[in-house]
């Protein structure tokens, strides 16, 4: 009977040595024995004899091999069969499994020991905060880095070395907020490994105060800010300075910002800025120092004329003609202002030169006669100072001679012939001025007496005579200021005014801009006068015939005159219609006073003028204009005295006078004051400008 033995009783596998222990020929029959033992097959409580390996066939010629009674090697090769001994592999297994075992105990231990706090490595700042409790690295922190806050930082822009205060510029610590940002205890063993050996540094999380940090960027903004300096050369009296280059400096302003919140609490920020850099470098400045500008103030340079005159350009004048630019090239050119040479070195050759005159006429009752113009001697400065480079370039050769050339007048004597000024064109007077606009009139008259007018030309009042102040001679006359009258430095320039306009309007002249007075004045033709006031308003006209026009103009104490010279071609006529639209005047009261000049007021009213100018030769009409013009009402200025301040308190009544023996006489009776009436204004000019006019009374 054969016995089937239970599962406990078959040798499990791992008893079974390993294939590769096994002899190959034995290994050959136990897979064949496998392969043949059915898989129902029970086993017998007896284990099988195993069959005997079958050889395969030999050679003939083949040997069988000596026995080896050596003991078989252990399946494991550490021995022979049945040894204690254990592979290598094995001991090294044994030993990672027992590494692995110590370190995830030490992992476990560490990682116990650990939570909750501040990863190891940790610092804020430079302060370690690392292992330890939250609470514990907050105490630290707060002890380590509070007083930061109060303590200056120092802050590097640029080539700048600056500070600031951390509290004033609204920064402080946000102590949760900064240890959240370790983050916490690392997983991976391998981070927690390194964490021995490392530190991790992340900062401060700031509070920030925007107003105050604004204003403190902007404050380190002000100081760094600044535009790149070229390098340059000056003068300095007669001493040449080399100007050392310097880039020019922008502050980052939103990286400063950030910076700042960054690193303040490490007690050093560097913020960052934006560099321009120069053209012109240090090396190119010590060139033209030690080439141009050291010899050009080394010594005078002179310029000889005539009669052994000389003018003399000394080393303390040279920094106001030379002066040096950045060209793109890098290079220092250097710059020569002749016009500034001319200022210093023409006046010491005055003397020497003869100045052009022009020709001029000499006016009279009779025909005008002319004064030939005179040839000038002068200086040639253009030419002259061509040499100016070399000569202040040079150590000894600094001594030349001004060029000399002649100077032809602007109007030469055949040139005055030839504009035909032979007769009177037009005139006209006018009079009845005050003392002071007298003379005013009379100095205007002298500036402009003499004027040419030449074909085609503009002649501009206010351009030809200048400024018209105190300087001048001009003395205070009546203006008019905001329609009413009033005192002013060169008034009474109007009258002129109007007695040249009325000149060159019958001498056929061509209206290139005047403007009339606001208000009448009875001395003057209606719609047919002109006011002017410096600066503002102007009276022109141009000449329109093919030869010159020559202004005489005189004054007297009474009246003056203007007369146009030069060939007569035209007629013209005039012709003013009625007064029309007439307007009242109102009146105006002021305190008075120095201020308040009275006056008995005026009507406006509308008034036309029609110029007609007709050829001589030909008799034909050349033009017909009409000018309209409407003249305000002269307001009546009445200048009020201040109230008188009012009475004491009355005193008692007096004692009654005894009885008369008789009644008295009634007292006469006083007669009764009447003021006087408004004096007359006198008729003054005015001009309106910016509500200010200028008059003549």
């Amino acid at each position: 009977m054969t016995v089937v033995p239970p599962e406990s009783a078959v040798p499990p596998e791992s008893a079974v040595p390993p294939e590769s222990a096994v002899p190959p020929e034995q290994t050959a029959t136990n897979q064949l024995s496998r392969h043949e033992e059915p898989a129902t097959e029970a086993y017998s409580a007896v284990p099988p004899r195993l069959a005997e390996p079958v050889s395969p066939p030999r050679p003939p010629d083949f040997e069988e091999p000596p026995t080896d009674t050596t003991a078989a090697p252990d399946p494991a090769g550490a021995g022979p069969v049945g040894s204690d001994q254990k592979p290598p592999w094995v001991k090294a297994a044994v030993l990672a499994g027992a590494a692995v075992a110590i370190l995830a105990v030490f992992y476990t231990a560490d990682w116990l020991s650990s939570s909750g706090a501040v990863p190891r490595g940790v610092t804020v700042a430079g302060v370690d905060v690392g292992s330890l409790s939250h609470d514990d690295a907050e105490a630290k922190l707060r002890s380590e880095l509070g007083a930061r806050v109060e303590q200056p930082v120092a802050v590097e822009a640029g080539d700048l070395d600056l500070e600031f205060v951390p509290a004033a510029a609204g920064l402080g610590v946000d102590w949760n907020a900064t240890l959240d940002r370790a983050g916490s205890q690392p997983i991976n063993p391998f981070t927690r490994i390194g964490s021995f050996f490392g530190h991790r540094e992340i900062g401060v999380q700031s509070t920030v105060d925007a107003a105050a940090l604004d204003a403190t960027v902007e404050s380190i903004r002000a100081q760094t800010d600044r535009a790149p300096v070229e390098g340059d050369i000056v003068f300095e009296s007669a001493t040449a300075v080399g100007v050392a280059p310097a880039p020019g400096l922008a502050l980052d302003v939103v990286g400063a910002r950030e910076a700042m919140q960054k690193r303040w609490a490490f007690g050093d920020v560097a913020v960052p800025v934006e560099t321009a850099d120069v053209t012109v470098h240090q090396d190119e400045v010590d060139r033209v120092l030690t080439q141009i500008a050291e010899p050009a103030v080394s010594a005078p340079v002179v310029f000889t004329g005539k009669n052994s005159a000389a003018a003399v350009l000394a080393p303390e004048v040279v920094g106001q003609v030379v002066s040096f630019e950045p060209a793109e090239d890098g290079s220092l050119a250097a710059r020569y202002d002749n016009d500034a040479a001319i200022r210093i070195l023409a006046p010491q050759l005055a003397a020497t030169e003869t100045v052009a005159k022009d020709a001029s006429f000499v006016l009279g009752s009779g025909a005008p006669t002319i004064v030939p113009g005179v040839v000038g001697d002068m200086v040639q400065w253009p030419v002259t100072l061509e040499q100016l480079p070399t000569l202040l370039a040079s150590a000894d050769a600094r001594t030349t001679a001004a060029v000399y050339a002649p100077a032809p007048p602007a109007l030469t004597t055949e040139g005055a012939q030839a504009l035909g000024i032979k007769e009177v064109v037009a005139e006209y007077t006018t009079g009845g001025f005050e003392y002071a606009s007298g003379v005013n009139i009379r100095l205007t008259a002298d500036i402009v007496n003499g004027a040419l007018v030449k074909p085609g030309a503009t002649f501009s009042l206010n351009g030809y005579t200048g400024p018209r102040g105190t300087a001048q001679g001009f003395v205070e006359s009546g203006i008019i200021d905001n329609g009413r009258p009033d005192r002013a430095v060169g008034g009474g320039i109007s009258q002129f005014a109007t007695t040249l306009y009325n000149a060159a309007y019958f001498g056929g002249m061509d209206d290139a801009g005047h403007t009339e007075h606001s208000y009448y004045i009875s001395r003057y033709p209606e719609a047919r006068e002109a006011t002017v006031f410096e600066g503002a308003i102007d009276l022109k006209f141009t000449n329109p015939s093919k030869t010159g026009i020559v202004i005489e103009s005189f004054g007297t104490g009474s009246d003056v005159t203007v007369r146009l010279w030069g060939t007569k071609t035209v007629e013209v006529e005039s012709s003013t219609g009625p007064r029309t639209n007439p307007t009242s005047p109102n009146t105006v009261t002021l305190p008075a006073g120095d201020q308040c000049v009275p006056s008995g007021g005026g009507p406006g009213f509308t008034a036309s003028n029609t110029k007609v100018i007709t050829d001589i030769a030909s008799g034909k009409e050349i033009s017909r204009d009409t000018r309209t013009v409407k003249y305000d009402p002269i307001p009546i200025v009445k200048c009020q005295s201040r109230e008188p301040d009012p009475k004491p308190a009355d005193a008692p009544p007096p004692a009654p006078a005894p009885p008369a023996a008789e009644p008295a006489a009634p007292p006469a009776a006083e007669p009764a004051v009447v003021p006087p009436a408004d004096p007359p204004a006198a008729e003054s000019e005015d001009q309106p400008a910016a509500s200010t006019e200028d008059s003549d009374s």
